[in-house]
């Protein structure tokens, strides 16, 4: 998962003279860790020179990258403001992420407390571990949005932090330090864009096509140390270098949290954040923790160098939907795959064993919901019941443009070319229009273009996976029977917007009642709803062949049961891509340019 924030970081001088010899004053936090008892975070905002523009305080609404509200102020627990002379000044709560001052211009200090996102219950928008912070007496994580907010107006004013932490501890951070202790930052974007990890820490460094690669790990029982991780990412991070030519940053931190949970990862411009369940050091460790942070990696081209203005000016008030998570997301999983197949890390057949499996998440889910429509419904619970989506659907959709662009240009140019193009014309501090990007990708590729967008990503029209990876000689094949048998509900169940439909019904089951699109409504009498269905599934899955169950289903408002019979099926292996053995010649010349970095 990402954030992103795509500002050049300034020269910074001393905190002994002004931070900034022009402009407004920076903002100066200091947080103080060496008390971790409450699990609360005491913050200190030293400020000078606020104006009548400035009197509400905003915390975070959401952050970039995290497709999720997030409401930072339901975990404040004290807010208040002083003069120079240390007096108390009025302040109160506007809405739940804001805090009005009554006469900010008088304002020297802010203090506040706001408590750890990972031990502190929530009724609804449970942030996500790697988005969130978490206190510990060994060690402290810091999502910037989860901790600091700021002055209405000021989020593009610089920002000093002071972390006050023990001495025995490590800090792994993409921020720049001072020599008085201040990790320094440009703006509040930035901020929020620079993880902090803090406390008994392993580090390793390697270089990586010019770029410094940093990697600090938190192990909680010392099982995992960041020399392993980062030995079995060197293959990966070497590929990495040679998909992207150059890349775009001077330095690059991976941060690395072994504990009680896996949760994923978060992925910033210079920087990324990875949540994982301790467990020994293991090859499948390592094949999982590369695969997740070549995804995360590649996010130093997109969105850090491509992105639209909502991203360079983003609104930590409102959630507000970029319509391009196709690129800033779909892309990128593609990257993650082609660079470790042009990289030799995965063979062809596992490749296509890795398409196989994300056109059958595709699958099911609402098959109906096009990437766009995604994208602009993150923010809701709608939205985000498809989200994941964008890691399988929005790869495919990325791997057709790449062969399309490739079949146009002769096999001159894919994907790759044209995004390392496009870091060219835009960059961290020149966003593209969010309303004409499509238009804009469109003139620097071919016309054709245009219509792939209408079709696969505004709208979500059956993708043209056999027609696309014939061209270089890929068969795919939606069923290829293995000469097995299997139980079957003889039906198909997927979501569709809130419920679960029933397709692809059998004929014994129309003849017991069941219609195609039926809603499901129970299962042997228990309730179905997308929250139930997982565990339900699973109780189908125990049924054999002539076992019997009842299904009640709706139809027109009318709640009809059902009474059926498992049926044998004949076992088919689905989505099935393997190399055509009759692929002619003209397909085996753009198979070869298409797993090459040109």
């Amino acid at each position: 998962m990402n954030k992103f924030v795509w500002s050049t970081m300034l020269a910074f001088a001393s905190l002994s003279t002004p931070l900034w010899a022009a402009g407004p004053a920076p903002l100066t936090y200091e947080v103080d860790l060496n008390n971790r008892a409450d699990d609360q975070f005491n913050v200190t905002l030293h400020v000078d020179g606020l104006k009548p523009a400035n009197a509400v305080y905003q915390f975070a609404s959401t952050a970039p990258g995290t497709y999720q509200v997030m409401d930072i102020g339901r975990f404040v627990r004290s807010f208040k403001a002083f003069d120079k002379k240390g007096h108390e000044l009025a302040t109160k709560q506007l809405s739940t992420n804001q805090w009005q001052i009554d006469q900010p211009e008088q304002v020297r200090q802010i203090k506040y407390q706001v408590a750890e996102t990972w031990d502190t219950p929530v009724k609804k928008d449970v942030i996500y571990r790697m988005c969130g912070t978490s206190i510990e007496q060994d060690h402290v994580l810091i999502n910037g949005q989860g901790v600091f907010g700021f002055p209405q107006g000021m989020q593009a004013t610089p920002v000093a932090v002071k972390i006050k932490y023990p001495t025995e501890w490590s800090v792994g951070t993409a921020l720049e330090k001072n020599k008085d202790g201040y990790y320094l930052a440009d703006s509040y974007d930035r901020i929020v864009d620079s993880p902090i990890l803090l406390g008994r820490l392993t580090r390793a460094e390697t270089n990586v096509a010019g770029a410094t690669v940093e990697v600090y790990t938190y192990s909680k029982t010392d099982q995992v140390s960041s020399t392993q991780l980062l030995n079995s990412m060197q293959d990966m991070l070497k590929a990495a270098g040679q998909f992207l030519g150059k890349l775009p940053v001077k330095r690059y931190t991976f941060l690395y949290h072994f504990e009680d949970e896996s949760w994923g990862a978060w992925e910033h411009s210079y920087s990324s954040e990875y949540i994982f369940k301790e467990a020994p050091f293991s090859p499948a460790l390592a094949q999982t923790v590369t695969s997740i942070a070549a995804h995360e990696f590649f996010h130093v081209v997109t969105p850090l160098n491509i992105h639209s203005e909502l991203i360079q000016q983003f609104n930590f008030e409102t959630p507000t939907p970029s319509a391009h998570l196709w690129l800033y997301e779909g892309v990128t999983e593609w990257a993650n795959g082609a660079m470790r197949l042009r990289g030799g890390l995965t063979d062809l057949p596992t490749y296509c064993g890795e398409l196989s499996q994300k056109v059958k998440i595709d699958q099911q889910l609402d098959t109906t919901y096009s990437l766009l429509k995604l994208a602009l419904t993150c923010y809701t619970p709608e939205g985000q019941r498809q989200y994941g989506n964008i890691y399988n659907r929005g790869a495919l959709v990325a791997g057709l443009l790449d062969i399309r662009l490739l079949e146009l240009s002769g096999g001159k140019r894919g994907l790759r070319e044209v995004i390392n193009d496009l870091t060219t014309t835009y960059g961290p501090n020149r966003p593209f229009s969010e309303k004409d990007f499509f238009a804009i990708f469109t003139q620097k590729t071919y016309p054709e273009i245009g219509d792939f967008f209408n079709r696969y990503v505004k709208n979500a029209e059956h993708l043209p996976l056999q027609e696309y990876f014939s061209k270089i000689g890929i068969a795919y094949k939606p069923a290829v029977p293995t000469g097995k048998k299997l139980p079957s509900l003889g039906m198909r169940i997927g979501p569709v917007n809130d419920t679960l439909r029933i397709r692809q019904v059998s004929e014994p089951l129309r003849l017991a009642g069941i219609q195609e699109n039926d809603e499901l409504v129970s299962f042997n009498q228990q309730p179905v709803s997308m929250d139930t269905f997982a565990a339900i599934r699973d109780q189908i899955r125990s049924l054999k062949a002539g076992d019997t169950y009842e299904v009640s289903v709706r139809r027109n408002g009318q709640v009809v049961p059902v009474k059926a019979t498992m049926q044998e099926i004949d076992e088919v292996n689905r989505y099935v891509f393997e190399p055509d053995p009759q692929a002619t010649a003209q397909q085996l010349q753009l198979r070869e340019r298409w797993q090459k970095n040109l």
